[in-house]
């Protein structure tokens, strides 16, 4: 059985960290915008990255089948995913993966989709490439948030023939279902279309998870999962993810992709990366369990402090997206005068999304709780 919680440094010592997080801002400021998690790693983890610099074993990634290995045995153990290891690939991050890949195989003036409100950095990695993003944005249902797939449609008709998809999706928490991901999946296969799925935060997820490639024949012809451990594990200084296909024409694009993606890699990254599907999934069970409990005190929390800010429960991740429409309070507002840093909305999509925020509660309930009612002290 897992631990009761996962342990979360006293907020003095966080502001000891290295990490941007927390040298960012001034002391005065409590960071919830960075995603990654406040938590201790795992300890098989620790030891690992401490035995390794012990004994000077610090040099370039070579071949490293440990990782392939360890994916292929979680993948199928946490979702029932049969994964081919020779269709696995290393790569430095998912953000240079997801680049990469897109290098190797887009032709000049192609475009590609997104679903906004979407992460930040899916913007970036295409400002790089030169490339200008289609906008098809979630469908906010009475059921919560979901694809749309009419639109996706209509943009594969028009020859934006590139998704990138997130899922689960950053910033609002949804874990597409299987349905949805089968259908969209027919859809990219129908119009010759790929779907590039950074499924980075799947292992966070609080119900079921469908990696996009599960999803049959459809999603394997058509479809490149990247994903990494550096999110769910609490690990995102060491550098270190996978690109995944299923059958010969995606891993045919994805051999396009150059060499030096791998050898740019972090060895302690590869390793731990490793180590961290083997051997840390007691730490991520209880890591889960904490973060279940984070979003509903977060929501009461907001019910309580903050009862005109809209919220819905996130199925995967420490991720909430806030809806700060019926408040009269802007994110520099929140930043200048509360000293609480949050994602402003439109670095997610633009000015449609100007009354939203994103806040990270992958911390203790009280950091949670000082964050809200600094904000509501301002208002």
């Amino acid at each position: 059985m897992p631990d009761s919680k996962t342990e979360t440094p006293a907020l003095a010592d966080l502001y000891l960290r290295h990490s941007s997080k927390w040298r960012r801002f001034n002391a005065d400021v409590l960071p919830m915008h960075v995603a990654e998690m406040d938590f201790a790693i795992a300890e098989p983890v620790r030891e690992l990255i401490a035995r390794m610099a012990h004994e000077s074993d610090l040099g370039y990634l070579g071949p490293v089948p440990e990782v392939a290995r360890a994916f292929e045995g979680f993948a199928r153990d946490r979702w029932g995913w049969q994964i081919h290891k020779a269709e696995l690939k290393i790569a430095t991050d998912v953000g240079v993966a997801t680049v990469e890949y897109l290098r190797a195989n887009l032709e000049p003036g192609a475009q590609v989709i997104v679903n906004s409100p979407v992460y930040s950095g899916f913007y970036e990695w295409l400002k790089e490439l030169k490339i200008e993003p289609v906008d098809v944005p979630l469908a906010s249902t009475d059921a919560g948030w979901r694809l749309d797939l009419d639109g996706l449609e209509q943009a594969f008709k028009a020859g934006h023939l590139t998704l990138l998809l997130c899922n689960p999706h950053n910033p609002v928490g949804r874990a597409f279902d299987r349905q949805e991901l089968t259908a969209l999946a027919a859809l990219a296969n129908r119009y010759g279309a790929t779907v590039i799925s950074d499924e980075i935060h799947a292992p966070l997820t609080y119900g079921e998870f469908t990696p996009y490639l599960s999803c049959g024949p459809d999603a394997e012809e058509t479809g490149v999962v990247i994903t990494s451990s550096s999110k769910s594990f609490n690990l995102a200084g060491l550098k270190a993810a996978l690109l995944i296909t299923q059958g010969a024409k995606m891993a045919a694009r994805a051999d396009k992709c150059p060499p030096g993606m791998h050898w740019r890699t972090s060895i302690l990254g590869a390793f731990a990366m490793a180590e961290a599907y083997t051997n840390g999934r007691q730490w991520l069970d209880t890591t889960v369990a904490t973060l279940d409990e984070n979003r509903r005190h977060l929501k009461a929390e907001l019910e309580r402090l903050l009862p005109e800010v809209g919220f819905e429960l996130p199925e995967s991740g420490y991720l909430a997206w806030l809806d700060f429409s019926k408040v009269d309070v802007t994110t520099a507002r929140i930043f200048d005068e509360a000293k609480v840093a949050l994602v402003p909305g439109p670095d997610m999509g633009g000015a449609a999304y100007d009354r939203w925020a994103r806040l990270n509660f992958g911390t203790s309930k009280e950091i949670i709780t000082e964050g809200l009612e600094r904000i509501a002290r301002i208002l």
